[in-house]
């Protein structure tokens, strides 16, 4: 089997890497446009801080070359168009493309590519790239939730190579995606608005976070969600109780000083990803009939910092 990682910063560096650790015979190819990365993980290998390092194949995308039986997406959502339009000459007519990023990112892939042929996939881990060719995990679940965008085929095949490193659950594609971002769409843009960890988010602002938390549990539902589980517990039970601040911080223990991923491209003064996190949810809302008043309020208070009308501070959440 050939594979491809394409976005092979943190996250997909991390995933690729454990999956060659655990079958080094396996032919990955890890994509990404940085190209002193590219560089180090020739030179030096995929470095997992703390867990060793791993010999890796890298390339830049006008290096790829030939078909892939299954291409990890894990680049940012905001160029997906034209990166499916790319990929798809590298997949094979009967290959899977499995995104893994956050949101609901298939619906739009499914523009460019065969329904059948997209899965979406949740990984259950943080990562940030500390230098080129060295990632640092911030958190450190190693499992992921796995299911089909169509009818399936691969669904089992897939599993297989991912179990081989991860912990799998393969399940319904929709409860997977929104499990995520019942916790995403509000702890991530609200720790982009005012740089606080997930953990001071849970301490100091359970109202504002639980407010988004339920929105996206009502678009969830809509949707068709039964159940969404995260480690074994189903939070739309847990965070629809009257007992969800009390469980906050706890439920956020393992994840306390994780800040957004999004907060580093608004310190750096780029455009993030909120359009497809909390704004994901947001633009499901519409299509199903149900308002999201306090998510479209922070989306929009991430897009006034983008434009500097607005400060990432704490004090900035009082705007909501």
């Amino acid at each position: 089997m050939r594979i491809c990682i394409y976005g092979a910063g943190a996250m997909g560096t991390s995933l690729g890497a454990w999956l060659v650790r655990k079958d080094p015979a396996l032919s990955c190819d890890f994509v990404t446009r940085n190209a002193a990365h590219v560089n180090a993980l020739n030179t030096r290998g995929a470095e997992i801080e703390g867990n060793g390092t791993v010999p890796v194949h890298a390339l830049l995308p006008g290096e790829m070359k030939g078909e892939y039986d299954v291409i990890f997406l894990a680049t940012k959502q905001r160029e997906n168009g034209a990166i499916a339009a790319f990929l798809t000459p590298f997949l094979k007519e009967d290959g899977a493309l499995v995104t893994v990023q956050n949101g609901l990112p298939e619906e739009g892939l499914a523009r460019v590519l065969p329904k059948d042929g997209i899965y979406g996939c949740a990984l259950g881990w943080g990562a940030e790239l500390v230098s080129p060719g060295k990632v640092k995990l911030t958190s450190k679940e190693l499992c992921l939730a796995l299911g089909a965008y169509g009818r399936g085929k691969k669904l089992e095949e897939l599993k297989t190579l991912l179990s081989s490193a991860f912990t799998v659950t393969v399940g319904d594609l929709a409860e997977i995606r929104f499990s995520k971002l019942v916790v995403n769409a509000a702890f991530s843009t609200l720790s982009a608005i005012s740089a606080l960890s997930f953990g001071e988010l849970a301490k100091k602002h359970k109202k504002l976070v639980l407010s988004l938390m339920r929105e996206t549990i009502f678009v969830a539902k809509a949707a068709g969600c039964k159940r969404l589980v995260q480690n074994g517990h189903d939070i739309l039970k847990l965070f629809s109780s009257p007992f969800a601040g009390l469980l906050l911080p706890v439920a956020m223990k393992k994840h306390k000083d994780i800040r957004s991923g999004m907060l580093k491209d608004l310190e750096a003064g780029r455009r993030c990803d909120v359009d497809f996190v909390a704004g994901a949810v947001v633009k499901a809302g519409e299509k199903l009939g149900v308002e999201t008043p306090m998510l479209s309020a922070a989306v929009s208070l991430v897009h006034d910092i983008e434009n500097g009308l607005a400060e990432i501070a704490p004090e900035s959440l009082e705007l909501l």
